[in-house]
């Protein structure tokens, strides 16, 4: 039995990125004349990662010698087994912010806008995505609540994620973890209408109840404008960061600055300002074509660093393009999709300067004996 336990601790849950001997899932491992008879208990009835387990369990048992058959049966954990997996998950801690933590080393990042309709979550899910092709851990947080459009981004529609009583494992695709509020209505196309103080209440659950496990980068999609979830997320994760996303026009700008100063307010580091849809080349002609102006980054970090008293640069430009568009409707991102594309381009070389700042210690207790 200790030879099969031994191959088995070598097969990881897909969702909850442990051993399934950790996790207590194998009931039983016998073998009797050449015949390893399993039994292993999911979380869930009808767990949707049922087939890559049977795959990995056969894989891992295969390589015993002395193993000529194999008996695989399943079974579903009850609550006390289901309440010792989160109490595995959680480090046993209690339910809390993980990314709140003074020792957490997750940047999380606003993406927000003054106005609706200048590609903040198109941004938000290309910027995602460069940044895990990066080897980094990612996740987003779907924080426009009334507008959520990060799962048809990331080619989510229609998906749910596991429940494991009052937590939940969030969704994946191209590398990147995903929570919505679309993921848990009981139609897509219902209508969210909370006020003020359940959509604080929504958002800190969205935060908390996620098994996210150890993330590099946290996006969150916020709503546009200065309501309450931006002033909430500084209030829920304190040490959060923001970028601005505007266009190039210039009222656009205006609108834009807004955003960050209420993330200013509220204490919150200001990374930078994206530019979107800026000037493009004509296909034929290969002049380029500012379709909707220019100067609305300029202007709105200029702003926004005489506000701070401190430099808010540009972090990029991205050219209006089809293939982004295009892209998003597909659930196929032009960083995926269309790598040469000068949005991708200016996307991943945003990514790559995020990526290459130290992480900071600032905040962390350090495990020093003076003695």
């Amino acid at each position: 039995m200790s030879q099969l336990l031994d191959a088995l601790s070598k097969v990881i849950d897909p969702e909850l990125r442990r051993s399934i001997t950790e996790l207590g899932m194998v009931e039983k491992a016998e073998l009797i004349n050449g015949r390893a008879e399993i039994k292993v208990l999911l979380t869930i009835a009808g767990c949707p990662m049922r087939e890559q387990l049977t795959n990995d369990i056969q894989k891992a048992l295969g390589e015993i010698r002395e193993v000529k058959e194999i008996a695989l049966e399943y079974g579903v954990m009850n609550e006390a087994q289901r309440e010792k997996v989160r109490d595995i998950v959680r480090g046993g801690k209690s339910k809390e912010i993980p990314f709140a933590r003074p020792d957490s080393l997750t940047r999380v990042i606003g993406i927000s806008s003054g106005k609706g309709g200048v590609g903040k979550s198109s941004l938000t899910t290309n910027l995602a995505i460069a940044v895990a092709k990066q080897g980094m851990s990612v996740g987003i947080l779907d924080a426009d609540v009334y507008g959520h459009s990060i799962p048809r981004l990331l080619g989510l529609i229609g998906q749910r994620p596991t429940a494991i009583d009052d937590m939940f494992i969030p969704l994946e695709n191209h590398g990147v973890k995903c929570v919505s509020m679309e993921m848990f209505k009981p139609d897509r196309a219902d209508a969210v209408a909370y006020r003020g103080p359940i959509l604080h209440k929504v958002l800190s659950q969205l935060l908390t109840d996620a098994f996210w496990g150890d993330l590099d980068f946290l996006f969150l999609d916020l709503p546009p404008g200065t309501g309450d979830l931006a002033i909430s997320l500084g209030q829920l994760i304190p040490g959060s960061e923001l970028i601005v996303v505007t266009t190039p026009q210039v009222a656009a700008a205006e609108v834009a600055e807004r955003s960050g100063r209420i993330a200013h307010q509220m204490k919150q580091q200001i990374v930078g300002v994206i530019e979107n849809m800026s000037a493009f080349p004509c296909p034929t002609c290969g002049e380029k074509i500012e379709l909707f102006g220019s100067g609305g980054g300029e202007a709105t970090a200029t702003r926004l660093s005489q506000l701070v008293g401190a430099e808010v640069p540009v972090l990029g430009n991205i050219p209006f393009s089809h293939a982004l568009r295009n892209g998003g409707d597909g659930g196929e991102p032009v960083v995926i999709s269309s790598i040469d594309d000068p949005a991708a381009v200016a996307i991943n070389e945003i990514a790559s300067n995020l990526t290459q700042r130290k992480r900071s210690l600032v905040g962390v207790p350090l495990k020093l004996n003076t003695n």
